[in-house]
């Protein structure tokens, strides 16, 4: 795959990132001096939004190979890289640089904004694109600092900038949103086309803007709300109080086109599977009441499918094909030996339609593509440990996730079926992310209106001040994620719900009893197909509450945030995870030997530690060799070695 390295704006303070702007492509020097017909703040504001959304180079190592396998929500999509806890300084390097030109495009944005109301050249609107362009400002800064830690907040001042501590780097963040929100003129509201044409998340319409930056302000408040909680609420509950991002229309996001530019889709690499994660898997199967049965006529069109897709759903209680040998049983996964040989008989209903169902390949939905990452391919054959073929199994119409880790000697087996590394030779066994996600025609969510009420759900559990309770902020939440997913036709029997998904959790908002510490479920013997029963764990999430709790509200809210995200928002599932510790992410797979990971080890695989799982991403080499200043400032201000494991500020320690 081609890398190429650019030198990081953020390391250096050149002019040319004027060359850059689409606008403006002849300007090298400071905007003021440039002619007022070339440089305007809506083309800024656009540059930086649309660079912001990543190219492939820059997306591809981010997106797909740091926030996703992060955020728990698709596997590990070459199986050996940000889950394990190393990392990669190109890539690092990739997204550093190009999110440093996106905060140069808007900060450049918000000087010639001020220029041209200094100096009298500013239209009625001027002061109000530059509002906008200190909330996306706000976001790019929080994104940069969830990733690496401490950043600068200040810019263009002919110098390397000062890193400031992840504290002072949300306080300043908090700050300016409130001020811009506030100072945002509603009742402009008509601009003309060419200006309005340069946002390409709200065409400039400003109260959405307003709304956008509120809930933005509600997300990071909540950031702080384990290390800072007096800042935190304070600060969430001013915010609530305003205009707020709650509907399907005022979602923030941006359209994907073909191509290898800014715009390209996050998931548009066809040698990726990008297949289901185990915790998305754990935290749906048998959430909701809403069985597969129901579910399929509207999943797959073809009517005999159908039946024979049917025909294949098991029991609640059947846990799948016992394969010890074959399959690991070295993570807290506790599902981890068992291979779904059909479909489960109650998912969130959600499920089917982010992931392709193994064994619907005629349908739109399937994942193909020249570079065949997934193949309607569905057999897979079962070895024994001296590598004979035994059987062989189908995988059509079966539901079974992609666990990330290193599998040792069981690696061949579960690569030919499952492909966590073998991405050249990949078969259809495994669900997969569908093919509207990767055709570059869908719309990137930056933030949702689901999230605005989940953030809202866990403001009241805190005993914050909200607009709407708790229950009704939670299950708004919810349906806007069922409107947004079309399903809302299941709405009524999910709220209901109060069956336990494979962690331990229910919908109901009412339905706090505990599931106790295990259950019984049926299995067959993988090789000689003999019937048994097995007591099942729940796994204990020893990071939140010392795993004694399983299924209180706030673990509701964390798991209904953590599927709507999926699969956009990647790195706030991550930055919940290690905020909270919620919800339960499983360790990888501990078949051999992980350096990476030192503290994991077989004496304590089946517990959650922080340790277990990445916390930041480390600062590119660049910026070492050419600002050392500046990188021993943002060590020295991290409050650790400048390491993969190092947590952050308002991270969970321990």
């Amino acid at each position: 795959m081609k890398h190429i390295v650019r030198k990081s704006i953020l390391l250096i303070m050149p002019a040319l990132i004027f060359s850059a702007c689409k606008k403006i492509t002849e300007i090298n020097t400071n905007p003021v001096a440039a002619n007022k017909d070339q440089v305007q703040v809506e083309y800024f504001i656009d540059n930086s939004i649309i660079h912001a959304q990543m190219n492939p180079d820059a997306s591809e190592r981010t997106f797909v190979l740091y926030w996703v396998p992060a955020g728990h929500q698709i596997s590990d999509a070459d199986g050996a890289t940000f889950s394990w806890a190393d990392y990669n300084d190109g890539w690092i390097s990739a997204y550093y640089n190009n999110q440093s030109g996106a905060l140069n495009y808007i900060n450049s944005a918000i000087d010639v904004a001020k220029q041209q109301i200094a100096a009298g050249s500013n239209k009625n609107y001027t002061n109000n694109l530059m509002q906008v362009a200190r909330i996306w400002r706000a976001y790019l800064l929080s994104e940069m600092s969830d990733n690496f830690g401490p950043m600068p907040i200040e810019a263009f001042q002919g110098v390397n900038p000062d890193f400031k501590d992840v504290k002072n780097v949300y306080y300043f963040i908090l700050d300016e949103l409130k001020d811009a929100t506030s100072k945002l003129d509603l009742s402009i509201s008509s601009l003309p086309s060419d200006v309005s044409n340069e946002d390409p998340a709200y065409g400039f319409n400003f109260t959405k803007w307003q709304a956008y930056g509120n809930s933005l302000r509600l997300r990071l408040a909540m950031r702080l709300s384990e290390v800072d909680a007096a800042k935190a609420k304070a600060e969430f509950e001013d915010a609530a109080q305003g205009n707020l991002l709650i509907n399907a229309n005022q979602i923030f996001q941006v359209q994907e086109k073909s191509g290898w530019d800014d715009l390209s889709g996050m998931y548009s690499r066809c040698w990726y599977q990008l297949p289901e994660a185990v915790t998305f898997n754990n935290l749906v199967v048998n959430l909701g009441s809403v069985t597969s049965q129901q579910q399929i006529p509207s999943v797959i069109k073809d009517v005999p499918s159908q039946a024979t897709a049917i025909a294949n759903i098991k029991p609640a209680d059947y846990a799948g094909q016992y394969y010890p040998v074959q399959l690991t049983t070295k993570t807290n996964n506790p599902f981890a030996p068992y291979w779904l040989d059909g479909l489960p008989n109650t998912i969130d209903p959600r499920a089917y339609q982010i992931f392709y169902m193994p064994g619907n390949s005629s349908d739109a939905s399937f994942p193909g593509g020249t570079c065949g990452a997934v193949t309607s391919n569905t057999i897979g054959k079962v070895k024994d440990a001296s590598g004979t073929v035994i059987k062989t199994i189908d995988g059509k119409y079966t539901w079974n996730p992609t666990p990330d880790g290193n599998w040792g000697v069981k690696g061949d087996w579960h690569n030919k079926l499952f492909q966590a590394q073998d991405i050249g030779a990949s078969t259809g066994m495994s669900p997969t992310l569908k093919n509207q996600f990767r055709t570059q025609n869908a719309k990137r969510v930056f933030f949702g209106a689901w999230e605005t009420y989940f953030l809202l759900a866990e403001g009241a559990v805190r005993g914050w001040t909200t607009p709407v309770d708790g229950q009704t902020a939670y299950e708004t939440g919810i349906a806007k994620s069922f409107e947004y997913w079309d399903v809302s036709s299941y709405l009524g029997t999910y709220l209901a719900s109060t069956e336990y998904n494979r962690v331990g959790t229910s919908v109901s908002w009412s339905h706090t009893t505990e599931p106790g510490d295990s259950h019984v479920m049926n299995y067959v013997d993988g090789i000689t197909g003999t019937p048994g029963t097995a007591t099942i764990a729940y796994p204990v999430n020893n990071l939140y509450k010392n795993g004694t709790v399983r299924n209180d509200q706030l673990t509701k809210i964390i798991t209904q945030k953590f599927i709507a995200q999926t699969p956009w928002l990647p790195l706030e599932t991550w930055n919940d995870h290690r905020r909270l510790g919620l919800p339960f992410f499983e360790n990888v797979v501990l078949e051999g030997p992980i350096q990476t990971l030192p503290e994991l080890n077989t004496g304590n695989l089946m517990t959650s530690k922080v340790q277990f799982f990445p916390q930041r991403m480390k600062y590119p080499s660049g910026l070492k060799n050419s600002n050392v200043n500046g990188y021993n400032q943002a060590v020295d201000a991290l409050g650790g070695p400048d390491e993969v494991l190092t947590p952050l500020w308002w991270a969970k320690k321990q």
